[in-house]
């Protein structure tokens, strides 16, 4: 019989080892998905013509397999002849020319954008990363720059031997007054907490070699640097990308592509089927329990499983009673939760100097005042997430605890709410907003506070499933980008393929040295 492959969720790390099984091997994969659409948190949310990225999602990479494996889902869209090319900071990538097939969804290609972020502070705009321009330095003003300049030197000179916090992670690379400037209030914005008690690894996992050196000398490069020819972007630190690629309407089509790729290969896709049960023999998974939202109870019995679940819940859902110090762990694990307003307006009020929309992106809101923590422009991640090219549609991002009375807010509250913060700040006037959404998403981010310090003791319990392999962001509690996440979904696919039990490839992706511009 062919052998089966039960896997939890149908987000980015999901379907990704579902079409890579379908790709290479004969198994069959099932993907048991408890919501209502694919994608995960990269999905694309349809409103009145309108599409929401939920968070915002470049696709660039580090790693050529993944660059590959989304070019050969969807090529870039070409002008006429031309030759399309995508930049990473001095570095050139260019991108093959693609032979449509004939009915080929002409739709289907991936648009090269321009990065723009800007941090949104003291009621006016600094370049994402901070850059050494004239306005910058006008901005800081000659006070401020000198504390700068005398406190990252003092990091350099002395700094903290231990890192232990975030905190710590932060001042060593940008120095006390730029930390207290540009990452303090947002940081904990974002996360709810001090930053004294985040781990360090945070800044490890997202910020990787970023320092105010590398952002000085990204700035020099640029400015002096020639063009090279590169095939990827290793040489280039996340926050310093210049343009990336962007599925024509939004990351869940791209995912929408990938599902529909998995079924024509034979594996099968339940949506609306929540794992509750996970059963066991010995040191083996052997089947998973799950239930619909009609109270129907299915058992899928597999010979590989993957969860992308959230740890906490799935050590509670294992047959067997775990340790109390395993169960201690996952019990005290911690997840910040994340609400997207979509807001339909005539105008911004904030404009490019000739007048016309902002080019951002993302612009981190840094402004005390408000909860807002970030906001996108969905025009210009794509134009055709947008149905009317006359209106600006936005994404006010907040992180929250599904605790909180904002979580709590009704959806006609959030949309005032969002307009009146907006609005407090000079980005809109209420009266120019036509329409809003509202999208909750809960268990976004796993946090590197809580009993995480701790959560080896739930690895090594979890690893010791030897058919079991727990990838991308939620399913291992790593806040990881969505290349990272399909990373660990290949390199388990790669595991069971050669018949190892290891799990370590997995837990390396994003963490070894060659993957890092530095350590």
């Amino acid at each position: 019989m062919r052998k089966k492959a039960v896997i939890l969720g149908a987000g980015p790390a999901g379907l990704t080892a579902a079409l890579e099984l379908v790709r290479q091997s004969d198994i069959q994969p099932i993907v048991l998905e408890a919501g209502d659409c694919v994608g995960g948190i990269s999905r694309t949310v349809r409103y009145n013509g309108n599409r929401m990225d939920i968070g915002g999602h470049r696709f660039f990479s580090k790693s050529d397999k993944v660059m590959r494996w989304w070019l050969e889902l969807m090529p870039v869209e070409h002008e006429a002849e031309a030759e399309a090319a995508i930049s990473y900071q001095n570095k050139t990538r260019h991108l093959p020319m693609h032979e449509r097939r004939e009915g080929e969804d002409k739709d289907l290609v991936m648009l090269v954008r321009p990065r723009k972020s800007e941090i949104y502070f003291m009621r006016q705009f600094f370049d994402y990363p901070l850059s050494l321009s004239g306005p910058t330095l006008r901005k800081l003003g000659p006070v401020r720059l000198v504390r700068i300049g005398f406190s990252y030197l003092s990091s350099r000179l002395f700094p903290i031997k231990q890192e232990k916090s975030l905190r710590d992670f932060l001042v060593n690379r940008f120095g006390s007054e730029l930390y207290l400037t540009f990452f303090k209030s947002y940081t904990e914005k974002v996360w709810g907490v001090p930053c004294e008690e985040i781990s360090a690894e945070w800044g490890a996992q997202r910020i990787k070699g970023l320092s105010l050196t590398a952002a000085v000398k990204h700035f020099l490069k640029k400015t002096f640097g020639r063009t090279e020819g590169d095939i990827g972007q290793k040489k280039t630190e996340t926050s310093l990308i210049e343009q990336f690629l962007y599925p024509k309407f939004g990351p869940g089509q791209l995912w929408e592509h990938v599902a529909g790729l998995v079924q024509q290969g034979g594996g099968e896709l339940h949506m609306g089927w929540r794992a509750v049960k996970i059963n066991t023999e010995g040191d083996r998974v052997v089947s998973v329990e799950a239930v619909n939202r009609a109270g129907e109870r299915q058992t899928f019995a597999g010979d590989h499983f993957f969860s992308t679940v959230p740890v906490r819940e799935l050590v509670h859902s294992l047959d067997v009673e775990p340790p109390a110090n395993v169960v201690e762990v996952a019990d005290g694990l911690q997840y910040r939760d994340f609400i997207t307003i979509g807001l339909l307006v005539d105008k911004l009020q904030q404009t490019e100097p000739d007048g016309s929309l902002l080019k951002d992106t993302w612009i981190y809101i840094q402004e005390p005042d408000v909860q807002i923590g970030r906001l996108q422009i969905f025009n210009n991640w794509s134009p055709y997430l947008v149905a009317d090219p006359s209106k600006v549609w936005l994404g006010l991002e907040y992180f929250c605890y599904d605790t909180d009375p904002l979580w709590k807010m009704s959806d006609e509250e959030l949309k005032a709410f969002g307009a009146m913060e907006l609005e407090k700040i000079g980005m809109i006037r209420r009266g120019h907003v036509r329409d809003g959404h509202v999208v909750r998403v809960p268990k976004t981010y796993p946090a590197y506070f809580g009993s995480y310090g701790r959560f080896d003791e739930i690895r090594r319990y979890m690893d010791r499933y030897e058919n079991l392999f727990l990838v991308g962001r939620n399913g291992m509690h790593k806040y990881n980008n969505q290349d990272h996440s399909m990373l660990t979904a290949m390199a388990a696919v790669d595991a069971i393929l050669a018949g190892e039990t290891s799990k370590s490839s997995l837990w390396d992706v994003n963490t070894e040295q060659e993957y890092h511009e530095e350590k």
